[in-house]
């Protein structure tokens, strides 16, 4: 075989398999490429095409529960504390963690959609200690019954609030967030298309209560996978 041939065919097998141990997201969960028997060991999830470039018993690997309230993620994607040894793949690949100041509540998985709950983690760890309850699938209309709403319990009028609905909607575009509720006010992806401060967020009618009105839960609705 000639010289160039064996470097082509080097450089082939290269590309093919690049992305082992690499980074991949599943919807907006990040992920890991790496063996489906690595990923379970790990007590993570696979999930096929998402490692297109790789064999076939190498897929993203995904965990969005690790240690107290964390998930797993690369540490530079982590604005907490990374711990290791509790997520699959490499080293970069570890658990997400509060960083301080208190702890953070558990989102509950039945029914509630994967992204939903791993993004929904991302926003929790910005606030150790500032939510007390998550809720998520209920048996009714709306994005609650399809598992793709959270909805953030905080003290009543409590300014934190405000805070994590602003938070959200800057960082909508990866959380894949569609809408914000906070204090009778509403911030649309879709309607309202660019940030801006709560107070210039669209007025709601009165629905005759604090929880009812959204002033001691922030309800964040997601985008479907």
């Amino acid at each position: 075989m000639k010289f160039l041939e064996i470097v082509s065919l080097l450089l082939l097998s290269a590309t093919a398999n690049a992305a082992v141990d690499g980074l991949c997201s599943v919807n907006g969960t990040s992920g890991v490429c790496i063996s489906t028997a690595n990923c379970a060991s790990g007590g993570g999830k696979s999930t096929v095409g998402f490692c297109p470039n790789d064999p076939a018993d190498i897929r993203c690997c995904t965990k969005t529960a690790c240690g107290s309230g964390g998930n797993c993620r690369w540490t530079n994607e982590c604005s907490g504390t990374s711990v290791s040894n509790q997520c699959p793949g490499p080293g970069g690949f570890k658990c997400c963690q509060p960083s301080s100041g208190g702890s953070i509540p558990t989102i509950p998985a039945n029914k509630c959609k994967p992204h939903v709950v791993s993004n929904g983690y991302i926003i929790l760890n910005q606030f150790p200690g500032k939510v007390h309850t998550v809720w998520c699938y209920a048996n009714k209309p709306g994005d609650h019954g399809t598992g793709t709403a959270l909805d953030l319990m905080v003290q009543d009028r409590n300014i934190i609030g405000q805070t994590i609905a602003e938070w959200t909607m800057n960082n909508h575009a990866r959380l894949m967030v569609k809408y914000i509720i906070w204090g009778q006010k509403i911030w649309n992806v879709e309607v309202d298309k660019t940030p801006r401060a709560w107070s210039q967020w669209r007025a709601m009618e009165d629905r005759g209560s604090d929880t009812a009105n959204h002033w001691d839960h922030t309800h964040i609705s997601f985008l479907p996978a």
